[in-house]
């Protein structure tokens, strides 16, 4: 019984001196500027649903082929579309959905 109560011991100060020697290595160094954090994330995904249902409900942009992504409240639209005025227009709507910093519009204008 002994033996198992210094093991439960042993177990119990390795695991906080673990947890201490984690908090002094996080704790001395600032995370890096293009960190995402857990809500970032679930917000960027938010974004970029309303911009592809907002998009799908355009009615003069055919957005089958757009391709849109979102970091940190910039959305990345790429594929392509029929004309030059629809690449306008799907970045018009883009920057109108509540959430979006920017657009980087990269669409290709492909005559279909």
């Amino acid at each position: 019984m002994k033996t198992i109560q210094i093991l439960k011991t042993a177990g119990s100060i390795a695991c906080v001196a673990f947890a201490l020697n984690a908090t002094a290595q996080t704790g001395t160094s600032a995370p890096p500027a293009s960190s995402e954090t857990l809500g970032q994330h679930f917000d960027d995904g938010t974004v970029t649903t309303k911009v592809k249902t907002e998009l799908l409900g355009a009615k003069n942009v055919k957005s089958t082929h757009i391709h849109v992504k979102t970091r940190q409240g910039i959305v990345w639209l790429t594929g392509s579309v029929p004309t030059a005025e629809e690449k306008v227009s799907a970045q018009d709507v883009t920057q109108n959905v509540e959430g979006v910093k920017g657009v980087r519009n990269h669409l290709k204008v492909t005559a279909e």
